[in-house]
């Protein structure tokens, strides 16, 4: 057998079909976008995007701009139970929801801060094949936890075994980093009532806490005469928290108890004035994070009964990943965000956030929803528990059309829908130029360092033009032209790159695909190779 350490992989039918996505530009809608007419707090954020359009696209179309600045993405996808839900149909074949969640996925690490981590919702349907995958992607050593979150609190009867939990999947872009900068959760109702003052202390209510620790340390191994005047070691395995020199520190605080009659083993108080939080764990109760009954009832208050959404999430669970993974001011992402539920509670947390959202619902239940957080009208979900009074906004967009058609004789050209602006944006993009325009120089539509520029136009360039262009640019600085066409030779310039499009991008991109989502109907088939097997 080979010494090597095989590395597992998880394969389905057409793993190896990878689309060629277009990095389309965001086109702003300023009568959809929405912000409150004056600063209310500190943490009022006026740059949250909504983007309506196809997930996978918006994610592309953000990754220049966004690459390592997210700090947590939420995503509740569609779950592929086969069952079909009014928002959107779920009943996607399983390798073909894999190929899709998985480009999402390697998009998604790449938006991620350092330090960022990926939350999932998810049954037990693809549960176990997305943790594989998803281990893939990030790497093992980068997965957190898998959380189980108590749904229901009530058994459904009519079946064999009543399912109670969902799965919620962390993931970060890196584990070391993230478990350094994840924060505590604060104690609930159940935890503070397990603080007592049995010997009142005055410094208040405090909770017993075990003073040994797992392992053999020699200089933490030493006897303690209790009260009682038993002596006591520490248990078989284990040593004392702490070296003897800290033991007495703490005698000396009257930070030691020993049980009401002096002769319990050793515990150390910990009081409730001095707690920050709590480590979180990987079981959530719907007593503190809220169940999917609470939810719908979140919803159908927003937006009655006839239109309430039929899988929200509560915001109360929402609210307890973004507690854990962020602070004020963080970007937080959902690029599944159905009825808003991720955005209405990061924009009351004082976060920033980015919500992507194909289905209509992104004009009737998110837009809506929206405004009425941000105009104060939102008394449910979270808004007592962390004060929220209103404020903020966010910047509506939909993604551009392709920026190449096919004309009447089957050839590609550029669309007839982007004007000169859009057109420089989108060759940015391409290129990988970040897009600037510069009020005082023409040629200036971005750059990729202080000395390098990209110039976009529509314009046949001639000799002329071009030898003028190069002179301006002069020999400090180098820039890359991209034109429909020019006449004479493009070589001579050696301060210029010249381009023509739609040639030099033609095989860049899928052009003219607008939908990669998750819906059956409108996606291929992935038919089985000769010889190929179904490994899972």
């Amino acid at each position: 057998m080979s010494s090597k350490k095989q590395k597992l992989e998880l394969t389905w039918i057409g793993k190896e079909n990878r689309p060629k996505l277009e990095p389309r530009i965001l086109v702003e809608d300023p009568e959809k976008s929405y912000h409150a007419p004056h600063r209310v707090g500190e943490n009022d954020f006026f740059d949250n995007k909504l983007i309506f359009g196809d997930n996978l696209l918006a994610l592309k179309a953000l990754e220049q701009e966004y690459a390592g600045k997210v700090k947590c993405v939420f995503i509740d996808p569609p779950y592929n139970t086969g069952s079909a839900f009014e928002h959107y149909d779920d009943g996607v074949e399983h390798s073909i929801w894999l190929s899709l969640i998985r480009e999402r996925l390697e998009i998604i690490r790449r938006l991620l801060t350092i330090d960022g981590s990926l939350w999932v919702t998810l049954d037990d349907n693809e549960a176990h094949y997305f943790k594989v995958m998803c281990d893939e992607i990030f790497g093992r050593k980068n997965f957190i936890a898998n959380i189980v979150w108590q749904k229901r609190y009530a058994p459904d009867v009519r079946i064999a075994i009543s399912d109670a939990h969902e799965n919620l999947f962390c993931y970060a872009f890196d584990a070391s980093a993230f478990s350094k900068s994840a924060n505590l959760i604060p104690l609930g109702e159940a935890q503070t009532k397990q603080f007592k003052n049995l010997d009142h202390d005055l410094r208040g209510p405090w909770k017993a806490s075990d003073f040994t620790a797992a392992g053999f340390r020699p200089n933490q191994m030493y006897e303690i005469t209790l009260p009682s005047g038993r002596v006591v070691t520490p248990p078989a395995g284990r040593c004392w928290r702490v070296t003897e020199e800290g033991f007495r520190k703490f005698t000396a605080e009257n930070r030691m108890y020993y049980g009401p009659k002096g002769d319990g083993v050793p515990a150390l108080k910990r009081f409730l004035a001095e707690m920050e939080g709590m480590t979180p764990w990987t079981w959530w109760p719907h007593t503190e994070v809220g169940h999917s009954q609470e939810a719908k009832h979140e919803s159908q208050i927003l937006f009655g009964r006839d239109t309430a959404f039929s899988t929200p999430k509560p915001e109360r669970l929402i609210q307890r990943v973004i507690q854990i993974s962020t602070n004020p001011g963080d970007f937080v992402l959902d690029s599944f965000l159905g009825s808003g539920t991720t955005a209405a509670v990061a924009h009351k947390m004082g976060r920033r956030w980015i919500g992507i959202e194909l289905g209509e619902h992104c004009h009737t239940h998110c837009i809506p929803r929206m405004k009425k957080v941000i105009d104060g009208e939102d008394s449910g979900g979270i808004t007592k528990a962390v004060e929220w009074k209103g404020g903020g906004g966010f910047r509506y967009y939909k993604l551009a059309p392709s920026l190449l058609e096919k004309d009447k004789w089957d050839n590609w050209v550029i669309s007839k829908e982007y004007n000169a602006a859009m057109l420089a944006e989108a060759v940015c993009k391409l290129e990988g130029f970040v897009y600037a325009p510069s009020d005082s120089l023409y040629w200036q539509h971005g750059y990729s360092t202080e000395q390098d520029f990209i110039y976009t136009t529509t314009a046949s360039l001639t000799h002329a033009q071009l030898q003028q262009l190069s002179d301006e640019v002069g020999t400090e600085r180098s820039l890359l032209v991209v034109c429909t066409s020019f006449r004479g030779a493009k070589e001579g310039y050696p301060n210029l790159t010249v381009k023509k499009v739609p040639k030099a991008v033609l095989n860049r991109c899928e052009w003219g695909k607008d939908d990669y989502s998750l819906r059956v109907e409108n996606l291929p088939k992935a038919p089985l190779a000769e010889g190929q097997q179904e490994l899972f």
